[in-house]
């Protein structure tokens, strides 16, 4: 049977007053198409449903063009409408609005619990990681406890001028949670995984991040 993965978007359209937002287009794109190509059923969803605010759009990108126009995209529902044991993965996509929207939602802890705790694969790659932020397993005990974590970085949030207006620092949070971060140079690819928790530091790091969720599935 194939492989079912579910690609989390955020709802959130406005930075901090300063410009729009939403998902960063290549976090959710990039890992679509490596997904299709193994082969694995991706269903798509955001906070709200509908179609999700974006961000960075490339469109010299044919992977970003296709994506956007794919019926998993047009089709998105819901997290709220969805349960996590149908899943053997969720993957939290980036982009800015996560940080206001992803923290709180008790639908995006939830199925990332519900995921991790039918035995499958909680993944997050640049913002995305702010699902994690308050993301507490059946016991209480933060997902990220003593789990090496990557993650959009200090570094990277102050060279992309934002650093004063994101509700908080992303990194900092995690290692407020117990997890250790490890960042790589800004804008370089960085992947870790740690048993079923598999994060990624920023954009260059979504399809890496994607293949790495393919080898634990597979």
């Amino acid at each position: 049977m194939s492989k079912r993965i579910l690609i989390a978007l955020t709802s959130h359209d406005d930075l901090g007053g300063v410009r729009s937002t939403g998902y960063y287009v290549s976090e959710a794109a990039h890992p679509w198409h490596v997904f299709r190509e193994a082969g694995f059923e991706v269903v798509v969803a955001s906070v709200k449903g509908g179609q999700p605010p974006q961000d960075g759009f490339d469109a010299s990108d044919d992977t970003q063009t296709a994506f956007l126009d794919s019926a998993e995209l047009r089709e998105a529902g819901r997290l709220a409408d969805l349960e996590g044991r149908s899943f053997d993965a969720v993957l939290y996509a980036g982009g800015h609005g996560t940080m206001w929207d992803f923290p709180d939602d008790p639908d995006v802890a939830r199925l990332g619990r519900e995921v991790y705790e039918s035995g499958g694969v909680v993944a997050a790659v640049c913002h995305g990681p702010s699902a994690l932020v308050n993301l507490t397993l059946s016991d209480g005990v933060p997902l990220v406890a003593g789990r090496r974590v990557a993650a959009f970085t200090n570094a990277e949030e102050k060279a992309a001028g934002v650093a004063e207006i994101v509700p908080f620092l992303l990194a900092d949070a995690l290692v407020g949670k117990g997890a250790t971060h490890e960042p790589a140079a800004d804008w370089q690819p960085q992947v870790v995984v740690d048993g079923r928790l598999a994060t990624g530091q920023n954009p260059a790091s979504a399809a890496p991040l994607a293949e790495r969720i393919v080898e634990l599935l597979k």
